[in-house]
């Protein structure tokens, strides 16, 4: 427990939040401080091949000590935070034998962390917990994932009686502005199959996501005097919301979930001569998924039958596609997971991203690549928590798995 909490305190201590309007890679300098100090702990836990690139892709290896000829397993995780809150300064509270009672995270600022609000909160009725101090993100998303990758290694290591087959350990940059996967080398990295660990609830086993796009519309207004604006002004702000209220209101995040998607209006720009709506695209059925690009193009040709050609301007950019088709020819990795948590006392919970991971990308890229958990809840906000037992259980399914491996081989 100790090890596993000191290693996801002090990482989230570390400010590597990303950045989606920076063309580098890593998108923030930041990111490269913390792959620089665990190259350093892998180095000195005596892990072999450990490399650091230039664009902040951290690998490292640890060697097979069996006679047996076995696959080679993949542990990724990623090192960024979201853009959506800061990840500066973040200071995790440690909240003992949780009461099932309000948290109040931060007194001055009346932040409370309440079961009203998330009631997944009472299930850890009486566990240690770790929250955020009610000023920015706790990062658990994904420094949790590393915390428990490099605790199960080292356990391995310490524990040289457990046959293991060769492992590769990958710590990747961008993951939360979708480009983790970007120069991500699946042929240098040289594993069979692979674990993101960067699912939530204790117990998530994932090999479904979403089909996820993102889509920029610009929309050109002309600015008038408005004294003299009547049938001559069209203001740009007004063509947003006409755009808007054309999509379906129950398709949006906060009236879906299971294998629902949605559109997700994430950034509104706007002045009477030209404005921005972007949204993102989900959907885990494929069909469904192009309809919902179909019914933008259709919403923009309308709009421009109706004010003119060229005043909304539609751009779709596809961001990665649900890995169930790449996975589906592999489905032993997946109860292998699986029967590595029943093992450590953990009821699978096989349900569909209502997101994507690295591993999404990298099922494409020809790496099988399911996602368990963390333990964490609440991502990207003040209100993350994580609680101690599920770090403890993911470490545990870590090293099952690498256990089961020369059974099942």
């Amino acid at each position: 427990m100790e090890k596993v909490v000191e290693r996801f305190v002090s990482y989230a201590r570390i400010d590597t939040q990303s950045d989606e309007n920076s063309e580098n890679c890593p998108s923030t300098g930041k990111q490269l401080y913390l792959a620089k100090v665990l190259k350093e702990e892998m180095e000195g836990m005596g892990m072999s091949e450990v490399s650091l690139d230039n664009n902040g892709y951290l690998t490292a290896s640890l060697p097979s000590n069996s006679q047996k000829q076995l696959p080679v397993l993949g542990l990724i995780a990623h090192m960024d935070t979201s853009p959506d809150m800061s990840g500066k300064n973040v200071n995790p509270q440690m909240v003992h034998n949780y009461d099932g009672k309000d948290i109040v995270l931060n007194k001055s600022k009346n932040v409370v962390l309440s079961p009203e609000d998330f009631p997944d909160l009472k299930k850890y009725t009486g566990l240690d917990l770790i929250t955020t101090d009610g000023n920015t993100l706790l990062g658990a998303d994904d420094k949790a994932g590393i915390a428990e990758i490099l605790t199960a290694i080292e356990y391995i290591i310490d524990n040289p009686g457990i046959e293991h087959g060769k492992i590769r350990i990958g710590f990747t940059p961008d993951e939360e502005i979708g480009r983790g996967a970007d120069k991500f080398d699946v042929y240098a990295f040289g594993a069979d199959f692979a674990y993101t660990v960067d699912g939530g609830e204790e117990g998530e086993l994932e090999y479904e996501n979403f089909n996820a796009a993102l889509a920029v519309i610009e929309l050109k207004g002309r600015n008038v005097h408005p004294g003299t604006a009547k049938d001559q002004m069209i203001n740009s702000i007004h063509l947003a919301c006409e755009f808007n209220s054309m999509l379906p209101p129950q398709a949006r995040p906060e009236h879906t979930e299971g294998y629902e998607g949605f559109f997700h209006l994430i950034d509104v720009k706007g002045e009477v001569e030209k404005s921005t709506l972007r949204y993102l695209i989900r959907d885990h059925d494929a069909e469904k998924f192009e309809e919902k690009k179909i019914l933008l193009r259709n919403i923009t040709g309308f709009m421009n039958k109706k004010y003119g050609k060229k005043r909304i301007k539609l751009n779709i950019k596809d961001q990665y596609l649900n890995m169930r088709d790449k996975i589906a020819d592999h489905y032993h990795i997946v109860e292998l997971a699986g029967k590595a948590m029943e093992q450590a006392g953990v009821k699978p919970l096989v349900r569909p991203v209502r997101g994507g991971t690295d591993g999404a990308r990298l099922s494409y890229m020809g790496l099988p690549c399911p996602n368990i958990f963390t333990g964490g809840h609440n991502y990207h906000g003040r209100f993350e928590f994580i609680p101690v037992r599920s770090m403890i259980n993911s470490v545990k399914t870590i090293i099952n798995i690498i256990k089961l491996i020369p059974e099942s081989y």
